[in-house]
């Protein structure tokens, strides 16, 4: 149960990445939208990044890293590693001692990523920019995504992006017939990184006794 619970995440941790080309911004207050552009576009600008994060689930609470370069990533969780190459995924769980190897969907690396949340409203959902609690933050934007198709899962997602940096702050998922909220703590944030290639796929040499199954 809690390796799918991880896995899953995975899969909702790195779907905030198939990003928006940069559209002309109004000078005056953004709307939701555009503010959701100007943070993909500072995400595509910021080079290799490596974020720490923290969820908070129904279940408890767990910490990770995520780094990030183009589409390609690597999550770090207690118990878990994934690495992903643009193309195939790895998945190595400890306690098992296996790797599951696949070619997920657009729509499972979704769950990866929180930056793969901001094209979401390209899939079904409705945009709002609203305010916190009934009071306007004034150092986050708040943006509502709710979903048109009934049958759509998570039912809503709660975005917070700092209004200096255009970064993702917070990520709130509801999952549909569910009364309890999963949060995304995006703890740090740091850009300019650089990886090889070879960071982002699995090193059998590194895990030699770990049982390799080809999912594909």
């Amino acid at each position: 149960m809690v390796i799918y619970r991880m896995m899953k995440f995975d899969k909702l941790l790195l779907g905030v990445l198939l990003l928006l080309f940069a559209v002309p911004m109004s000078a005056q207050q953004p709307d939701a939208k555009n503010i959701l552009e100007r943070t993909a576009e500072a995400f595509r600008k910021a080079g290799g990044v490596k974020l720490a994060f923290t969820v908070n689930e129904q279940q408890g609470s767990y910490a990770g890293v995520l780094y990030l370069e183009g589409e390609k990533f690597v999550v770090e969780t207690e118990g878990m590693k994934t690495w992903f190459d643009g193309h195939t995924q790895w998945s190595y769980v400890a306690s098992a001692d296996e790797v599951n190897v696949s070619e997920p969907t657009q729509e499972e690396l979704q769950t990866l990523n929180p930056y793969a949340w901001l094209s979401l409203y390209k899939q079904g959902y409705r945009l709002k920019l609203s305010s916190v609690g009934g009071k306007q933050d004034k150092s986050v934007y708040y943006i509502t995504m709710t979903a048109a198709d009934k049958r759509k899962d998570p039912e809503s997602v709660y975005l917070f992006v700092t209004k200096d940096t255009y970064r993702l702050h917070q990520v709130d998922l509801a999952p549909r017939g569910s009364k309890y909220m999963t949060t995304i703590l995006i703890d740090s944030y740091q850009t300019g990184q650089s990886y090889p290639d070879s960071f982002f796929v699995f090193d059998k040499k590194a895990y030699p006794t770990a049982e390799v199954i080809d999912m594909r």
